[in-house]
């Protein structure tokens, strides 16, 4: 697991989920979406010219894995819908978490009428909490990899039932959806 994007997620995550005095999971999930037109299309290069409401381009070369790219045509509407989700366990000392893991990338291509498909992948890791404190609402935590980090909490509230020793398992889930209209 890559410690920056566990980092990352752990100043994100901790400060909305640290609310219990028990083991817990909670989740959030956010996602951006983005129509774009394709403007041009090159059929040699495999690559297509896109166009959002701003009139920004962008030219994205289509490797060989993007099977039905034939079959897009100038003035497509392209839809990109990216999720991220962190998924949140506060367990006590002595409490078992799951190892840690990244999973590989799922691909899975679209069956309708117009090409479309999704791209998914999973990291667990967990950080342990060394030190809190509930004055500058900061917590203190170390990776897996032993780096120390300090993030604050910007609802003091949600720190007072985190304490020295609890492990917070994190699960960051990535989604990239993609269609054709």
């Amino acid at each position: 697991m890559k410690p920056t994007i566990l980092i990352a997620a752990c100043l994100v995550a901790l400060p909305v989920f640290a609310a219990e005095d028990k083991t817990m999971t909670k989740t959030k999930t956010e996602s951006i979406t983005l129509k774009t037109t394709i403007e041009a299309i090159d059929h040699d290069a495999r690559t297509v010219t896109l166009k959002d409401k701003e009139g920004i381009l962008e030219t994205l070369v289509a490797g060989p894995d993007i099977k039905r790219f034939d079959e897009l045509k100038v003035g497509d509407v392209v839809t990109f819908k990216y999720s991220e989700s962190v998924a949140v366990s506060i367990r006590k000392p002595g409490e078992p978490v799951a190892a840690s893991k990244t999973t590989d990338p799922v691909i899975a291509r679209g069956t309708g009428a117009k090409p479309s498909g999704s791209m998914t992948q999973q990291q667990t890791g967990h950080v342990t909490i060394k030190a809190v404190d509930p004055k500058t609402s900061a917590v203190t935590f170390t990776t897996e990899d032993g780096h120390t980090m300090t993030a604050r909490v910007e609802d003091k509230s949600l720190v007072k039932n985190v304490h020295t020793g609890d492990k917070v398992e994190l699960t960051y889930t990535t989604a990239l959806l993609i269609s054709v209209e």
